[in-house]
């Protein structure tokens, strides 16, 4: 193994977690050597706007990039590029790389994200089936619409089904969303907040549809339709499938890290390998903002801030992950930012008028503040971060009067 196989930290995914860790392992005054396997051929770019201003082209590519590439080399930071690990040798400290190559590390930071969950059934494999995670999905289904592809289904009622089916409405294509669970965003949010997003879409021309079950896609080598569970079958011209992602840890779990849901790291992102940590969407952690619960955080937030704890261990400074967890989407004109996270939450107070589509939705367990989705609504989304911070136990009755400043509460 020669000097350029080996890198004093080996960090493995180009996403917003790769590339926030080799920029604080700079900032921290490490001067050992650095390189960064990515699997695309772009180097770091913003996934969020994908989903939205991009895939609208309201910004263009370049306008993404999390630094330029120029900054990469003035930093000292190596890229291998369109490049995969296919295993871990933790004994060995080495990873054998899709090009065959063996390359060495002194500490790994694993940061891989995740794949696109597909579909299982006949038919998700036809050409005009898409996923909305990489650059390179977006740019194919936006030449197939420009070649005029005009009637297209999304499968998945989350934050990325919604927030593609609001820029294909908005372009006035023909756009279907079908969701299995009785709501859209079940998973994350309350029954007020879903049923204002699903009125929303529905009032913007979208078909969205819950409660149903895909059957299988039918077409000859290309997609012309979703087949549901009752026989109904959707005309198709292209489909976009947004039901969740499984966390790319295959190589480290076959080397031997613990991890069922992705792969598990302590207070510090370690896994269970030694000179291993692991970050971002693929990391499982014992969140304090959940009540302890062991769980995976899919956010920009978590995956920064998970770099941060690792590059300041690496550098000496290690002090446990208690990062805040906060997320936001766009969808039409309505910005929904969300601070906390509402797991177990028996109450639900909605403030504001919800017609008006600037409110808050206040979730607390207990009579404590867990956490608030704020739609146009940025004071209570700032001042609602605070309460849930402090672990504040207001009265509802207050919660509820959007007159209150919820500063006043705390």
């Amino acid at each position: 193994m020669t000097d350029t196989d080996f890198a004093d930290v080996v960090i493995v995914g180009a996403g917003h977690g790769g590339a926030q860790c080799a920029l604080a392992l700079r900032q921290n005054g490490f001067t050992g050597t650095v390189t960064v396997i990515g699997r695309e051929a772009e180097h770091p770019y913003e996934r969020p706007p994908l989903s939205k201003e991009y895939f609208a082209r309201e910004k263009t590519f370049d306008r993404l990039y999390i630094r330029p590439p120029t900054f990469w080399a003035e930093k000292d930071v190596t890229f291998k590029l369109s490049t995969e690990v296919t295993a871990v040798d933790p004994q060995a400290k080495a990873l054998t790389l899709s090009n065959g190559q063996t390359f060495g590390y002194g500490t790994l930071v694993w940061a891989t994200g995740g794949d696109p969950r597909r579909l299982q059934c006949a038919g998700g494999d036809l050409a005009g089936v898409h996923a909305v995670r990489t650059r390179e999905d977006c740019d194919t289904l936006m030449a197939e619409i420009d070649a005029g592809t005009h009637r297209i289904v999304v499968i998945g009622g989350g934050y990325i089904g919604l927030e593609a089916a609001a820029v294909l409405s908005k372009m006035g294509l023909e756009v279907t969303l079908l969701e299995a669970l009785p709501r859209v965003l079940a998973r994350v949010a309350g029954e007020e907040l879903s049923s204002f997003y699903q009125a929303e879409h529905r009032a913007h021309g979208v078909a969205l549809h819950t409660g149903v079950a895909v059957d299988c896609l039918e077409g000859d080598k290309r997609v012309t339709g979703v087949k549901l569970a009752d026989g109904e079958v959707i005309p198709a011209e292209a489909v976009i499938v947004g039901i969740g992602i499984v966390p790319a840890v295959g190589p480290l779990i076959l080397a031997g890290a613990a991890g069922a849901n992705g792969v598990d790291v302590d207070e510090y992102c370690r896994t269970s390998l030694p000179d291993i940590y692991a970050i971002g969407d693929c990391a499982s952690f014992a969140c304090d903002f959940a009540g302890g619960t062991v769980m995976r955080v899919e956010s920009v937030q978590n995956a920064n801030d998970m770099a941060t704890c690792v590059a300041k261990a690496i550098c000496g400074d290690a002090k446990p992950y208690k990062a805040f967890p906060w997320f936001w989407s766009n969808q039409y004109d309505l910005k929904l930012q969300t601070a906390g996270i509402n797991l177990g939450y028996d109450q639900a107070v909605v403030r504001g008028d919800i017609a008006t589509r600037s409110f808050s939705v206040v979730y607390l367990k207990q009579g404590k503040v867990i956490a608030i989705d704020a739609v146009n609504m940025v004071k209570d989304y700032v001042q609602g971060r605070k309460l849930v911070e402090a672990g504040a136990a207001p009265d509802p009755a207050a919660l509820a009067d959007a007159g209150t400043p919820l500063k006043e509460l705390i």
